[in-house]
């Protein structure tokens, strides 16, 4: 499903499990809270050869679950990085490390926000997203991704 979800242009499963996913997350008072959800970005380039970024659209299903939530592309990246898929733990930390911006920090100021991703490996591009987000003021920073890998 992530792979049609990635590559395949099955933007409609990304919003359906969105939507499942946050009727979940209004099950947990850690979540009951959230302002904001704000989908890790793609880089403009990749943006364009995909067509659509994949967290976004599962934002967009949980924004049609968690009511009270709003989407916001709040974060940029400002940096073309290669694909994280065959690289070491390490590789990805050092590559992930200064790509990112927040480009409008009232949107983050105060907030309680939920950065989404679809898939986390070793966490360091949400760990470079949520410091951004935190350094630009949120309140509070959770994590929802649609798989892990081990």
């Amino acid at each position: 499903m992530l792979h049609q979800l990635k590559y395949g242009g099955a933007q409609d499963l990304g919003r359906e499990i969105g939507r499942i996913y946050g009727r979940e997350l209004l099950q947990s008072p850690l979540f009951n809270e959230t302002e904001i959800i704000v989908p890790v970005p793609l880089h403009p380039n990749r943006l364009r050869s995909r067509g659509y970024n994949q967290s976004e659209v599962f934002g967009e299903g949980l924004v049609e679950s968690i009511r009270h939530s709003t989407l916001n592309n709040v974060i940029e990246r400002v940096v073309h990085t290669s694909t994280q898929t065959k690289k070491s733990r390490f590789d990805r930390w050092q590559n992930v490390e200064t790509v990112f911006e927040v480009t409008n920090p009232d949107q983050v100021r105060g907030k309680r926000v939920l950065l989404i991703d679809d898939v986390v490996t070793t966490g360091a591009t949400l760990e470079s997203c949520a410091a951004r987000l935190l350094r630009s003021g949120a309140r509070h920073v959770s994590i929802a991704c649609i798989a892990a890998t081990r």
